[in-house]
């Protein structure tokens, strides 16, 4: 198959049929390939949506809560961010692409796809065998690399960061993958199973990831030797330094700005007015902290505005087959963070504590 190269479309169009309701925009975003691989690109747009779904769930609660500006990837003097959101932004979105990818082909929607049975007939382990219909992550792999690392045309640093960041997505969702087996024997007594490998919850892909954020590796490049540019003395500095990288490690590198404060030539809203939670049932330790640092801590105050919630309650089932609810309307306290007034404003003594990194 003859291969070329050109402009499929900008996240502008692909994405913005799939995201016109999630309304965060997203711009210049190439992708390359054969022309036989534009039927995929509905799948790619659909995967890049849910996995920035996901990083926004991920960081609900966070300083930094995945905005829609963050597939921008850029920054206002038009160099790329390098920063540890950055590199979680593109290994969820990588994942995202290959996890639709796949599923998709296993679902039977494209016609150059099945399942993978090149492992069917052999022996698993003690008591099981592979067979069954296992989701072809090869495909989803392939394809996605296809579309998301084309967007990577340099060699610079931030580019082979942003490649290995992207491959980390991807060994994601190959490590989550469960194996399901059915039970063979006489009378049901599974003395033989036959399993597959079947792609895992995203939810359990972003949870993994996110761990991965928080373990993520900040890379000491020689500065000196980066000035050369793209030169082979920058390209020597650089290899070296992904040298001692491990292949699931995130990597990132630059620090990230201070996330409490409005920065809207870098696309940062600030926590002013952002939700926080003080009391609920079934809360995280880190949830029930959100209102400390997300007010508190970046010099703001806990304002809790009363809102009245309609819901549906006193459900009744009829024969046959209904369900009939009243609809019951109750005030729910919320929290959110406002800005302290002039005379109760705190001093400027008052210290932001930035343990870590803090989102």
């Amino acid at each position: 198959m003859k291969r070329s190269t050109f402009l499929i479309l900008s996240i502008a169009g692909v994405y913005g049929a799939v995201l016109h309701a999630a309304a965060w925009s997203v711009n210049n975003f190439l992708m390359t390939g054969p022309k036989a691989y534009l039927t995929y690109s509905s799948s790619v747009a659909a995967g890049a949506h849910s996995g920035m779904e996901e990083c926004k769930f991920q960081f609900g609660w966070e300083r930094w809560n995945c905005p829609e500006s963050a597939l921008q990837l850029s920054t206002h003097n038009r160099l790329r961010s390098a920063t540890r959101e950055t590199s979680f932004v593109h290994a969820i979105s990588s994942a995202g692409v290959m996890y639709t990818l796949t599923r998709n082909c296993s679902m039977g929607d494209f016609e150059s796809c099945g399942c993978d049975d090149s492992r069917n007939g052999r022996v698993g382990g003690r008591g099981w065998v592979w067979g069954g219909c296992s989701d072809n992550v090869e495909f989803g792999e392939r394809i996605s690399k296809l579309f998301v690392d084309a967007l990577e045309t340099g060699h610079d640093t931030r580019a082979l960061i942003n490649l290995h960041n992207n491959e980390v997505g991807r060994l994601a969702v190959k490590a989550t993958m469960k194996r399901a087996c059915k039970c063979h024997g006489v009378s049901g007594s599974c003395s033989i199973q036959t399993c597959w490998l079947q792609l895992a919850e995203f939810r359990e892909i972003g949870n993994y990831l996110k761990i991965k954020y928080d373990q993520a590796h900040k890379l000491e490049m020689d500065k000196r030797r980066m000035r050369a540019g793209n030169s082979a003395d920058s390209r020597g500095a650089t290899s070296e330094t992904f040298h001692h990288v491990h292949a699931t490690e995130l990597v990132f590198l630059e620090d990230s700005p201070d996330y409490c404060t409005r920065n809207a030539s870098l696309g940062h809203h600030g926590t002013e007015g952002r939700e926080c939670l003080q009391t609920g049932k079934n809360l995280s330790q880190w949830e029930k902290r959100s209102c400390r640092r997300l007010c508190t801590e970046c010099g703001l105050r806990v304002e809790e505005r009363r809102t009245e919630v309609v819901a549906s309650c006193n459900c009744k089932f009829h024969w046959c087959c209904t369900v009939r609810c009243e609809q019951c309307r109750q005030l729910v306290a919320k929290h959110f963070c406002a800005r302290r007034d002039a005379t109760a404003a705190a001093p400027n003594h008052i210290k932001r504590r930035n343990k870590g990194h803090k989102r």
